[in-house]
């Protein structure tokens, strides 16, 4: 199992991940590219907490094909296209994610290939060899 690290001489984390996590000797890494919120029937919903949803729900099957789950997740970088989605995105994450929570970065950024997509997430997860 990863280690969260979080130093008490820091500033603790502002939300629901970790400043650190450290990934034990011997575990396999899987790492996953970005998703987007785009379902396999292509339909791409316009808010982005179902655009988030769908992102985890790739990533989960992408982790299900190398015997992992969310729960392996061990770094998650996630990008929005503006201020207001911010809510909604942690909003998603914060529900699929417990203690010790993975790393995490979110961006604003100016968007992205398709202008109705507001958020691509990666990841990278951990698991025994």
């Amino acid at each position: 199992m990863a280690i969260p690290l979080n130093p008490s001489h820091i500033h603790p984390p502002f939300a629901h991940y970790s400043h650190g996590v450290l990934v034990p000797a011997g575990q396999r890494l899987v790492f996953c590219s970005g998703q987007l919120g785009i379902a396999a029937d292509k339909i791409v919903p316009p808010d982005c907490a179902e655009q988030a949803r769908i992102c985890f729900d790739n990533i989960a099957a992408i982790l299900a094909e190398a015997g992992m789950g969310l729960g392996n997740i061990v770094r998650i970088n996630a990008y929005v296209t503006g201020r207001e989605h911010l809510a909604a995105y942690m909003a998603i994450r914060n529900a699929l994610f417990a203690e010790p929570y993975p790393a995490s970065t979110l961006m604003l950024v100016s968007g992205f290939a398709r202008p109705e997509f507001v958020v691509e997430i990666e990841a990278i997860a951990a698991g025994p060899a």
